[in-house]
């Protein structure tokens, strides 16, 4: 299994992806990712790189262990202290799909759970 081959791929995304996120509270962002970038990180074959990240109040609510590339992006995120305050008392889907884009949306926690 690959391990941690995504990090720094993902960290030099990170300044946008924060900006994103924090245009998600108005609306779903969503930017191209340079896949060659992924490519010479790691060869994901015919798996490819599409995932989908599904968090609750920053902790993951969905299973991303198949996918090395979620996992390398969610520790970046947990890891960030920016990013943190920003998924606190939020939904937030962050996924990427065959067309190599990241899709991030965000909703606010209902009080009343």
């Amino acid at each position: 299994m690959d391990e941690r081959n995504y990090l720094m791929t993902w960290q030099k995304y990170m300044p946008v992806i924060r900006l994103h996120l924090k245009r998600s509270l108005q609306e779903e962002q969503q930017f191209k990712l340079n896949i060659t970038d992924f490519e010479a990180a790691g060869s994901r074959g015919k798996s490819g790189y599409t995932f989908s990240i599904n968090m609750e109040n920053g902790k993951v609510t969905n299973n991303i262990s198949g996918s090395a590339v979620a996992r390398d992006l969610y520790e970046l995120l947990k890891a960030d202290s920016a990013i943190k305050e920003l998924l606190k008392d939020k939904n937030v889907k962050m996924s990427v799909g065959k067309s190599f884009v990241l899709s991030i949306k965000t909703t606010h926690l209902s009080s009343y759970r």
